[in-house]
């Protein structure tokens, strides 16, 4: 009988300071207050008006329940490709199918601390990608809410000191950086991901 998704064990992987895979550990176990180092990604949904999506994380999320956050985060399977886990990630979570995806910060990584004390601490590469399809349908298990804003705008919220989440507004820092206009940001450099990282430039 094949194995359903929802009995999958999803397993994160665990690296060390110096980007390398060290193990892996099951997701549903890694976040707590001592939360090892492991492989993330962030992704940031452009269309064609240079609007974002903006989500906001279901309540029962373990990390940072209800916030509001940039369009989708995940995991990379041990061995999997980052930008097939991000393709694979936005269609669990927004139900939209993509291709393209761009690499933007391949050497992001933060460390952050809830007020109950649980922990994020990831090496978390940033993608984008130009989306201009059917609306997206979340998950409610893992967004609770996704709506297109015009990216200015929402540049000034996070700068106005909004309401979002840690690595979100640190990864706005770094963006903007890369220029006013996200459909003419440079693309990062692969060599600067993790080496844990696994990455086709071409692969979408």
């Amino acid at each position: 009988m094949p194995t359903t998704p929802s009995l999958v064990t999803e397993h994160v992987v665990l690296v060390d300071d110096d980007g390398s895979a060290v193990g892996t550990q099951s997701k549903a176990t890694v976040h707590t207050t001592h939360t090892p180092l492991h492989l993330a990604f962030s992704c940031y949904v452009f269309n064609s008006r240079n609007e974002v999506l903006i989500t906001q994380r279901a309540g029962t999320k373990k990390t940072w329940p209800s916030v509001t956050t940039n369009s989708c985060c995940g995991h990379p399977s041990p061995g999997e490709d980052l930008g097939v886990a991000v393709v694979r990630r936005l269609e669990q979570e927004l139900g939209i199918t993509v291709s393209g995806i761009r690499l933007l910060l391949p050497d992001f990584r933060y460390r952050a601390v809830m007020a109950d004390g649980i922990v994020e601490n990831e090496l978390c590469p940033v993608f984008g990608v130009v989306y201009d399809g059917p609306d997206p349908e979340p998950n409610p298990a893992e967004v609770s809410q996704a709506d297109w804003y015009p990216w200015e705008e929402f540049v000034r919220f996070v700068d106005d000191g909004g309401d979002v989440s840690p690595w979100c507004r640190e990864q706005m820092v770094q963006l903007q950086g890369l220029g006013v206009d996200p459909s003419l940001w440079p693309s990062g450099d692969t060599a600067d991901l993790p080496q844990a990282a696994r990455y086709r430039a071409d692969h979408a």
